[in-house]
C-alpha cells in the first residue's frame, strides 16, 4: 500500500492526523476481548482536532458547546474509521473499526482499546502529565479513533516527549488530580501521572450537576496545555520536520485511558 496515497485519502475525508502503529509495539496492552488483536498487524491511529473556538472558553468546566463538539467529533471519528475500513477492505485486506468513544467499564473507565496507547505507539504525539495524548500542533485538542489490520503498510516510529518542566495542566485541574510528573514514553499505570479516581469523581460530578452536560467532561487540562494554544493555521497532515526525534519503546505492560 502506497502510505502517502493511503494517508492523503484519510486526511480528504476530513481527519486532522494520520499515523500507523505497529501492533507488537502494543504487546500486553489490556483489550476488550483480549484477543481483540487477533490476525490484524497494524493500527491505523485517527485524529481530528478540536476546534479552539470551543475549547479557548473553557476556564473552571466544561461548556454545553463543548459537550456537543464533543459528540459531533466522535461521530466524524466513527465515520472515518468506517470509511477507512472499506477503503481496506476493497483492496483485499482485513480492517476492524474501534468505535471512538464507548465506555465497556465504568469502574476502570475502559473500552475496546485504549486509542491513546495506540496513538502513542503510531507517534501522532506523546503522553502528556494529563494523561491525554498531545499532537506536536494541535497539543491535546484533539481526539482519537483506531482501525486494526493487516494492511501491508509501513508504521511509524514514537516520538518523543516534550512536555519537559512545563506544570500547566497540573496547575489548571480544578481537583488538583494531575501529578506532574513526566515519563519518557508512557506510564506504567495511569495512578503514575493522575489521582485518577479523583478525575473520574469530578468528570462524573460535573455530568450530575452542571446544566446542559450530561456526559462526563471536563476540558480544563486540555485548554491549559501551551501546545495546543501554540496552535497555527497549518495544514492538518504531521509533517516529517515535527516528527523527527524519536525514542525506542519498551514493551508496556498496559495503558491508561484518562478521562477527556
Amino acid at each position: 500500500m502506497n502510505k502517502k496515497e493511503f494517508t492523503e485519502h484519510i486526511i480528504t475525508c476530513g481527519a486532522s492526523a494520520v499515523r500507523v502503529a505497529d501492533l507488537e509495539l502494543l504487546e500486553g496492552i489490556d483489550t476488550q476481548p483480549p484477543d481483540l488483536f487477533g490476525p490484524f498487524t497494524k493500527a491505523i491511529s485517527i485524529g481530528v482536532r478540536l476546534a479552539s473556538g470551543i475549547i479557548d472558553p473553557i476556564l473552571d468546566k466544561p461548556t454545553p458547546l463543548y459537550q456537543q463538539h464533543y459528540y459531533k467529533v466522535n461521530a466524524l471519528l466513527d465515520e472515518l474509521a468506517l470509511r477507512t475500513t472499506q477503503y481496506i477492505e476493497d483492496r483485499g485486506s482485513r480492517a476492524l473499526p474501534i468505535p471512538a468513544s464507548q465506555v465497556l467499564d465504568r469502574e476502570k473507565w475502559s473500552s475496546y482499546i485504549s486509542h491513546k496507547a495506540v496513538a502513542i505507539a503510531a507517534g501522532l504525539g506523546w503522553q502528556g502529565k494529563s494523561l491525554l495524548l498531545v499532537h506536536p500542533v494541535f497539543g491535546p485538542r484533539i481526539r482519537l479513533v483506531t482501525v486494526l489490520t493487516d494492511l501491508d503498510i509501513e508504521a511509524d516510529p514514537p516520538i518523543k516527549n516534550r512536555c519537559g518542566d512545563c506544570s500547566e495542566c497540573t496547575k489548571a485541574c480544578p481537583v488538583g488530580a494531575i501529578k506532574n510528573v513526566s515519563t519518557d514514553l508512557h506510564y506504567e499505570d495511569r495512578d503514575q501521572a493522575l489521582h485518577f479516581k479523583r478525575c473520574a469523581d469530578h468528570v462524573t460530578k460535573n455530568a450530575q450537576q452542571l446544566p446542559f452536560i450530561e456526559h462526563p467532561l471536563c476540558g480544563v487540562c486540555i485548554r491549559a496545555c501551551p501546545w495546543g494554544r501554540k496552535h497555527k493555521k497549518e495544514t492538518t497532515s504531521i509533517s516529517s520536520r515535527l516528527h523527527r526525534s524519536v525514542r525506542a519503546p519498551a514493551t508496556p505492560s498496559k495503558r491508561d485511558v484518562g478521562a477527556q
